[in-house]
């Protein structure tokens, strides 16, 4: 093996050096000042809102790929909302990244390819088909309460209708006939035109049923995907159904000609599917319920009828008495009958008897009447047993609320205490600053008279008995004759400042 140091020294080379990350500058410089403002058109790939608010994805077309974000700050003014498959012109500038060897486009405002266009056509044709009338709110039925039948014109291998069947089973199923159509490239909108109208032209009563309703469905994407439902024809053939029509094209801030001329129109095809049929369980409890008001009604006309036959049956005569009247009527009838010549007593034996056949004993009438009013005495009794049973939950109810409101008040009292007990101390801790005893603690007296009123050195008489109050205890003093005793002479390194004199 050839040792190392015995190779030959590498010939000098005039090619500068750079280290990774001068070279990654410097390309990062050239970079962003070369293209500092450019756009670009391409398609959206890979598309995700981080939590930041931050925007990340790609523009492709046919032959390569360009990494775009665009921050939270401009995303929050793009004015669009961007998705996956959409065509766009970016605006921004182009930027890299060392740690990755990656280069990527901030994008800060971002408008739908060849949407200027589009857009100035479908507002002309907008124009048009209104004032022919075809968008008029007079044009348009109602949607069927419950339909039997559901026509839906979408794609036979698409989520929307994965979806709308979903919705369907969930809330109220329903028979679904789905005429198979492609929903957006050529060719598209005929198939849609076509669908509504041989939806129409079903028969009643034939083998294929003819749908109360139909749904004209489309996921979401760009004005170009969508555009077959801004074509003239399927707008006519929508106007003309005579079969009322909810059209559920795109999401929600999707609008297409289409959702004008329909009779109604949904923000998604699940919201389709919603408006198209009633929730089921909620139709059940609605009948449930109406079915107690109907028992309660029942309940409260029979107690109704139940006191007018009380009040009634009071103002009846008693039959004793009315039988009574009749016999003594009778025997008068019978007195002045025998009297009477014999035919005319034989025609009224007969008149009586015949009477008498027809009429009923009383005994039968009180057992008709003490029946009815067994049976009313049962109803009276199941009504009250209700009753009862709903007061009772009713006082559950109120005893489960006032257990409640107890576990609520005990912590709020506490708490208020507490604030009380708080205020209290910060209250008595103020007072005490304001105490004329820390005044004394600095060093100052207090002289009062005998009665306890403060005094000043205009009260001040030779012999007067005063209290003197220092910070440690009270003293008497009496006040002498003369000039006051000269003060003890203090050191000359202390300057007096003559804010402290003389007591008296």
């Amino acid at each position: 093996m050839r040792d190392m140091s015995e190779l030959p020294p590498r010939p000098a080379s005039n090619v500068p050096e750079f280290t990774v990350s001068e070279l990654s500058g410097s390309l990062k410089r050239t970079v962003e000042e070369t293209f500092s403002h450019v756009r670009v058109r391409g398609e959206i790939s890979g598309f995700k809102r981080h939590s930041s608010g931050h925007l990340y994805f790609c523009l492709k077309d046919t032959d390569a790929v360009l990494d775009a974000v665009c921050w939270r700050g401009q995303a929050m003014r793009l004015g669009i909302n961007p998705e996956d498959g959409m065509e766009v012109v970016a605006t921004g500038r182009l930027t890299t990244y060392p740690g990755r060897s990656k280069y990527q486009m901030v994008v800060e405002r971002m408008e739908l390819a060849g949407q200027g266009a589009l857009l100035k056509l479908l507002e002309d044709r907008k124009k048009k088909l209104a004032a022919e009338g075809l968008f008029d709110a007079g044009r348009k039925r109602p949607i069927p309460f419950l339909p039997e039948v559901i026509g839906i014109v979408t794609s036979p291998t698409g989520a929307v209708i994965r979806d709308i069947l979903h919705r369907l089973a969930d809330r109220f199923p329903r028979r679904v006939l789905l005429w198979p159509v492609a929903v957006q490239g050529d060719g598209a909108a005929a198939q849609v035109a076509a669908a509504i109208e041989g939806f129409n032209r079903l028969a009643r009563g034939g083998p294929v049923p003819r749908p109360d309703v139909l749904i004209v469905a489309r996921g979401g994407g760009s004005i170009e995907d969508l555009w077959a439902f801004n074509e003239e024809e399927v707008v006519r053939a929508a106007a003309a159904s005579a079969i009322p029509l909810i059209s559920a094209v795109g999401h929600e801030t999707d609008t297409t000609l289409i959702d004008y001329a329909s009779d109604l129109r949904a923000p998604t095809p699940t919201a389709a599917a919603e408006k198209a049929v009633p929730v089921r369980v909620e139709l059940i409890a609605n009948v449930a319920d109406c079915a107690g008001r109907l028992v309660g009604s029942m309940a409260r006309g029979l107690e109704e009828r139940r006191v007018r036959l009380e009040h009634l049956s009071r103002a009846l005569p008693n039959p004793r008495r009315v039988i009574e009247d009749c016999t003594l009527r009778l025997d008068d009838r019978v007195e002045r009958l025998r009297l009477a010549l014999p035919n005319l007593l034989h025609r009224r034996e007969v008149e009586v008897e015949r009477l008498a056949g027809r009429l009923k004993h009383p005994k039968e009438l009180l057992t008709d009447k003490t029946h009815t009013l067994a049976q009313l005495s049962t109803r009276l009794d199941h009504a009250a047993k209700s009753a009862v049973a709903a007061e009772k939950a009713r006082l559950e109810k109120c005893d489960l609320k006032l257990e409640q409101i107890e576990i609520r008040l005990k912590p709020g009292m506490q708490r208020v205490l507490d604030d009380r007990q708080r205020q209290v101390q910060s209250l008595g801790a103020l007072l005490e600053s304001f105490s004329y005893k820390k005044v004394l603690e600095r060093g100052y007296a207090v002289v009062r008279d005998p009665s306890g009123t403060l005094v000043s050195t205009a009260n001040a008489t030779a012999g007067a008995a005063w209290t003197v109050e220092f910070k440690d205890g009270k003293t008497d003093v009496v006040v002498g004759h003369g000039t006051p005793a000269p003060a003890p002479k203090k050191p000359k390194t202390t300057k007096d400042d003559g804010r402290q004199g003389s007591l008296l």
